[in-house]
């Protein structure tokens, strides 16, 4: 690359950009370096990270570099390489960021240094420091590394409202594993420490969903290719979606980019929800990462200062084409379930000090493995075997925790376990939480964590899953103690009995006297109703000769 191609924007187009940048926390300073090695036609891409990020981030990449003049005018404000007409280029803009308004911003709060070769005999080396500005000779292949230290030395109160090592790496980590998903034919590698954490090899969606999880999960997945019309031009969506089987407690594991630029879209992210249609549960969500290719010009970067949102003109088209996509490469794959085994329903809880609403219930039988049919008196009763022990369990969790915490069964040897990078951060943050739950982790490298104890509620030792579940839900910004019960309700739910498993008389029985001896028996701690009666009346008016109660 030779000549000048950094140029200096004019007021007027300074006006008309809506995302001055301000760098608010060391993630934002990662996605900007990053940013500019996509841009720079970099194939592969190196971060270091010591501390929270304050005390020192490192991007390196093998991209086409910058000479020095455009290195110098790099870290002016308002100049960059992505614009020469803004009347025209402005809201059609390909690239991820402005080289140089990130630059400055950066140097604006922390000591930067640039050491940088567009494929000269000699590099550029730029150091920025409260200013101050020097430029030497450097030797470096051709590339660019940016190091910028004592981030927000100069705001103390910028620094003091961070939120500690671990949640602030963690917001590095899964922002590095959004760019992965988004660009999966780019090889990223994520140090913590001088400890490799994320390694992507840039062989596509698969080794990326691989290195951002594990084998099994990458194994039980599938990849996307649908490509349309819009407006008579192209619309490619591509990207990589786990089966059914594999599923989430919260959306943060639907990744979107738009272009390449990992986004936030409620709409697109509802849209591969939809694209499962009824194959996951109301409150399970997918793992899933894709990438929407739309026509030029129907996309506008400019609608959020750190560029996570854009806005899209045919949105209904572009949604139902991301769904279509989804459905498509569901259809073809192997989404088989396994079924789960049931209980413990045989130890009593503790009594309570009211009458049994089930003493005078009889059990009739099961109706698709699923419910129980009751007789009551003038009333049928339907029993949602599920709800009805997922109640029992949460009542039984809650009394244990009040009194000695979650009982921990001790893994021998200890297992090993890969999650996301921001569930990884989460362990670290919530240990004493964990603790108390009845988990026992430590970090064990990269996202790998080492499971020495899980809960063992009710005489059944939960599956590793219930970890990975939890660990998404703290990571998401759930804080304790105000998750502390969300927590005990979802652990209760994984020893219950699932649909499928079929009770006999006896199981059946007692099951609603155990239901019988909860504090809230008519609910389970998700709110569903455990219990649908109908009185002989509504029969009657369904048979002509009437409505249906919730308790």
């Amino acid at each position: 690359m030779s000549g000048t191609t950094i140029h200096r924007l004019d007021e007027a187009t300074v006006a008309q950009i809506a995302a001055g940048e301000v760098i608010t926390r060391p993630a934002r300073v990662v996605a900007e370096l990053v940013d500019n090695a996509l841009d720079s036609g970099a194939s592969s891409i190196e971060i270091e990270v010591d501390g929270d990020g304050t005390d020192r981030i490192q991007v390196s990449d093998d991209g086409c570099g910058l000479s020095r003049t455009d290195a110098e005018r790099a870290v002016e404000r308002h100049a960059t390489s992505k614009l020469t007409n803004v009347e025209n280029e402005l809201t059609d803009i390909s690239t991820l960021g402005f080289r140089g308004e990130a630059l400055a911003a950066i140097a604006d709060c922390a000591r930067l240094e640039i050491v940088t070769n567009d494929g000269s005999a000699v590099g550029t080396k730029l150091v920025v420091n409260n200013g101050d500005l020097q430029v030497s000779n450097a030797g470096r292949p051709q590339g660019t590394t940016v190091t910028v230290t004592d981030l927000f030395a100069n705001r103390p109160a910028r620094r003091e409202s961070l939120a500690g090592q671990p949640a602030e790496f963690g917001r590095i980590s899964e922002l590095i594993a959004r760019y992965a998903l988004a660009r999966p034919e780019r090889r990223f590698r994520l140090c913590h420490n001088g400890n490799e954490t994320l390694s992507i090899s840039g062989n596509g969606f698969e080794d990326a969903l691989l290195g951002v999880y594990d084998a099994e999960t990458a194994s039980r997945a599938t990849t996307i290719y649908h490509q349309t019309n819009l407006e008579g031009q192209p619309l490619t969506v591509r990207g990589i979606c786990c089966y059914p089987s594999v599923t989430r407690s919260t959306r943060e594991h639907v990744r979107i980019s738009v272009g390449g630029r990992p986004v936030t879209d409620s709409g697109l992210r509802r849209a591969v929800i939809d694209g499962y249609g009824s194959l996951t549960a109301g409150s399970r969500y997918p793992i899933a990462a894709i990438d929407l290719e739309p026509p030029a010009g129907t996309v506008d970067p400019n609608v959020h200062p750190a560029k996570q949102e854009v806005g899209l003109t045919n949105r209904t088209a572009i949604e139902s084409a991301v769904e279509t996509a989804l459905s498509e490469a569901l259809m073809t794959a192997d989404i088989r379930r396994t079924s789960e085994a049931a209980t413990d329903l045989g130890t009593p809880l503790r009594a309570v000090d009211r009458s049994d609403p089930f003493g005078e219930v009889r059990v009739i039988g099961p109706f698709r493995d699923l419910y129980l049919l009751c007789e009551d008196g003038t009333e049928l009763l339907v029993v949602d075997q599920h709800a009805a022990h997922e109640r029992v369990n949460f009542e039984r969790l809650c009394s244990t925790v009040a009194e000695t915490g979650v009982p921990t069964a001790r893994l021998e040897p200890p297992e090993t376990v890969s999650v996301s990078p921001a569930a990884a951060a989460a362990a670290e943050t919530h240990a004493e939480l964990l603790a108390t739950l009845g988990f026992d982790v430590e970090p064990f490298g990269g996202g790998t964590l080492r499971v020495a104890g899980l809960p063992a509620p009710l005489g059944r030792v939960a599956e590793i899953d219930l970890l990975v579940e939890t660990l998404d839900q703290l990571a998401a910004g759930s804080q304790p103690p105000d998750r502390r019960e969300a927590l005990l309700a979802d652990m209760a739910c994984h020893p219950s009995l699932k649909a499928g498993d079929r009770l006999t008389q006896q199981d059946a029985e007692t099951l609603l006297e155990r239901l019988g001896e909860c504090q809230q028996p008519f609910a389970c701690p998700h709110g569903r109703p455990t219990v649908c009666s109908l009185d002989e009346s509504a029969l009657a008016a369904g048979f002509e000769r009437g409505s249906i109660r919730f308790r």
